[in-house]
């Protein structure tokens, strides 16, 4: 409250800060002018005064013509006060007598020199003159004395600028906290949205207009921070080049972006299945820099130098792969043990239970302590921006930070951050929070994920948080929490294919009528997809629906994943068993109603899927973002087709204008097949508008750059602080 006072009283004091130099400067160069003036007739007396003294003298020793006596007379007055030089001068103009040290420009015919004021004296005795008595005074002080003046002057108005204002400061302040807190007692009683006859009477005419203005001021928070900006590749290497110009930039991840396999003709480069690897590597692309990466592939030692680097992407390559490798114990414990069976049921509420072991957790240490190496092995600066993705290197900030104290540690976490009670199962919750706030910055998809990571902090570590600011002090160190939407890069019109070729290619590759309704699912095969939810929904709309048996299918696209751990054969074993079960009872000689591939399939094929088909469902039960939303949406420029979207999916927080389903509520996605496939192509278009617009604007530029900036200002932060520390100490030096 005090800062606040101090910053309104600002609007007084500024004013009077001008108007007061202003006057400052006007009044300057008469003072100026007076103060010569005086110091001028101070002279000027002086001189009179010892002229008159020695007028007497003069008249009884010049006509002895008494050389040593004047002389002397003349030294002796010269020796005193601001007089540099006394001549005499006879009637006709020549130099008889003067004193020692007398200026060269000084005589009897000339103006008076620079820097002297020159007084005359006639003398005469009996009415006869004898001459003149010639006085030249140093005025060099006077510059001196008129800026001395000057200070007293501009500290006179310092000090009146500064009473004056700590006054005012001061009764502003009594002043505004007087209304200040009026105004906190009339938002406690709630007459912003009811009128309350308890409200002080000097803000009764004021609530209306205070609702008005509160609206204006929410409606205009809310499209600042979500106005679109064309963020391109382009415009992030600007951002890269201005704010973090000569930084090294390193990502870390689990997942490669590029695999290289043997196969039968050769190496062949594959890129995985994965929204991580589908966000992050476009901007690899834009920002150069080095990805370091678990290489996983048949043929991924074969490609690279001696160092474990290779350039990417294949055709073109942008920047470096550093891969690091890994035993297959190693990966068993912690890949396929702490990540997947511990951290990932852990983080997604699909109601599979957590699964943690001493050994896995030995694993993860160790991998999560090799990658960091591998970090500061690959960072030619002790102050790299180290950008760290997802949950497999929970451990890894904090140890990076101890080798290299100054580097920029940006973390993202892709998946959802569970509530303090569920988070409270992991045996090791303390070790991976501390290595969570080794982080410079730390994100996530939502606000609602932020919130949940900082209230597990403070339930189980002391920490100082600031819940305003979103950051927490641990260990001497500030991590700023931040949501940071995930989204895609949107496609250039030449990589796109044209849709009615796609669908028509589609419908022949599937044996089906160029007619047929075909809806799309394009997930991993994991149980937080909801793809058994999915098939059930399908089997419900065609029991209410059954025009629709022969007319539709969905095909559902789903990228083998973890195949090693049981969980996920399980459930590869019952989805495959649902589809069987659902085509059998729904028969019919045109084609199945479900239509399942567990394959992996390229960028290329999913893009041309995502525009043949008429709509896309995606039933997560627990996700962070979900990109397929998006990539379905950013494939459809003809503006049809719809999304049927999970509420439990971050991308069901942005794209309002999908069809937002409870998954668990077969009947409700059965309906929204339904609604989905007679929905008239007008609504379609409006939705699908809407939709590409926001995703376009909002997209995986965006979402790096906003990170990055970020960063750049807790650099630039940091730097300073570093540079006070620094200055502390050489003063501490000095003083000592």
């Amino acid at each position: 409250m005090p800062l606040r006072s101090f910053q309104l009283s600002l609007r007084f004091i500024f004013p009077l800060a001008l108007v007061l130099g202003l006057f400052a400067l006007a009044t300057l160069p008469v003072v100026d002018e007076l103060t010569r003036r005086w110091f001028m007739r101070d002279l000027d007396a002086r001189s009179a005064m010892l002229a008159a003294s020695l007028q007497q003298p003069l008249l009884e020793l010049v006509p002895l013509e008494d050389v040593e006596h004047i002389a002397s007379l003349l030294d002796r007055s010269v020796s005193e006060g601001k007089l540099r030089a006394i001549i005499f001068c006879d009637a006709a103009g020549h130099l008889l007598y003067q004193s020692k040290n007398k200026p060269s420009e000084l005589n009897c015919r000339t103006a008076a020199p620079s820097q002297m004021r020159v007084t005359e004296r006639v003398l005469e005795q009996d009415g006869i003159s004898l001459g003149k008595l010639v006085l030249a005074q140093d005025t060099s002080f006077i510059d001196g004395r008129s800026m001395e003046f000057r200070y007293y002057v501009f500290a006179v108005f310092l000090l009146m600028f500064v009473v004056i204002s700590a006054l005012g400061a001061w009764i502003a302040h009594w002043s505004w906290q007087g209304w200040i807190t009026a105004l906190k007692t009339l938002l406690r009683r709630d007459v912003i949205t009811q009128n309350s006859a308890s409200t002080p009477p000097e803000f009764r005419p004021l609530v209306g207009d205070l609702r008005a203005m509160l609206h204006e001021m929410n409606l205009e928070r809310r499209t600042t921070q979500y106005s679109p900006q064309a963020w391109t590749p382009q415009k992030l290497r600007s951002l890269l080049h201005d704010e973090l110009a000569g930084d090294e930039i390193l990502v870390v991840s689990n997942r490669e972006p590029y695999i290289h396999e043997r196969g039968e003709h050769g190496i062949e480069v594959r890129r995985p299945a994965s929204g991580l690897v589908t966000a992050v590597e476009p901007v690899m692309r834009a920002c150069s820099g080095t990805w370091i990466a678990h290489g996983s592939g048949s043929a991924d030692r074969a490609t690279v130098d001696l160092q474990d680097r290779v350039k990417v992407p294949p055709k073109r390559p942008a920047y470096t792969l550093r891969r690091v490798w890994l035993s297959q114990e190693e990966e068993d414990g912690y890949y396929y043990g702490f990540s997947n069976e511990g951290l990932w049921p852990l983080c997604h509420m699909a109601h599979v239970r957590p699964v943690f072991r001493s050994s896995d957790w030995n694993q993860y240490v160790a991998v999560n302590q090799r990658f960091a190496d591998a970090v500061v092995a690959e960072a030619h600066t002790d102050d790299p921006v180290v950008l760290v993705q997802d949950y497999h290197f929970a451990l890894l900030p904090r140890m990076v930070r101890e080798k290299l104290p100054k580097a920029t540690i940006i973390m993202f976490w892709h998946i959802p951050w569970p509530n303090p009670e569920s988070f409270g199962i992991c045996p090791w919750r303390e070790a991976l929070l501390e290595g969570l706030l080794g982080n410079t910055l730390l994100g996530f998809h939502t606000p609602f994920h932020c919130k949940n990571f900082i209230e597990t902090v403070d339930r189980y570590l002391e920490t100082r948080i600031e819940h305003e600011a979103s950051t927490i002090f641990y260990g001497g160190e500030l991590t700023q929490i931040e949501p940071y939407p995930i989204s895609i890069a949107w496609p250039e019109p030449e990589e796109q294919h044209d849709i009615g070729v796609c669908r028509a290619a589609l419908r022949t590759e599937l044996s089906v009528p160029a007619s047929h309704r075909l809806a799309l699912g394009v997930d991993r095969l994991d149980y937080t997809k909801g793809i058994v939810e999915r098939f059930q929904a399908v089997e419900r709309m065609l029991e209410l629906h059954p025009e629709f048996i022969g007319r539709f299918s969905l095909l559902q696209i789903a990228a083998p994943s973890r195949s090693s751990l049981e969980e996920y054969q399980n459930l590869e074993a019952r989805v495959r068993m649902l589809a069987h079960h659902i085509n059998q009872r729904f028969v019919n000689p045109v084609a199945p109603p479900v239509m399942l591939r567990v394959e992996h399939h390229n960028a290329s094929q999913l893009a041309q899927y995502y525009r043949a088909a008429d709509l896309c469902v995606v039933t997560s039960l627990h996700d962070g973002m979900n990109l397929v939303a998006k990539e379905f949406i950013a494939a459809r420029e003809d503006e049809l087709g719809v999304l049927i979207l999970s509420q439990f999916t971050g991308a069901a927080r942005e794209l309002h204008e999908a069809l937002i389903i409870n998954p668990y509520h077969i009947e409700q996605g059965a309906q929204a097949l339904y609604r989905a496939l007679t929905m008239p192509e007008a609504e379609q278009r409006e939705r699908m508008r809407s939709m590409r617009t926001l995703v376009r604007d909002f997209n995986v530029y965006r979402w790096a750059g906003l990170m990055l900036l970020d960063a750049a200002r807790l650099r630039r932060r940091q730097r300073v602080t570093e540079k006070i520390h620094s200055f502390s100490k050489r003063a501490l030096r000095r003083a000592v």
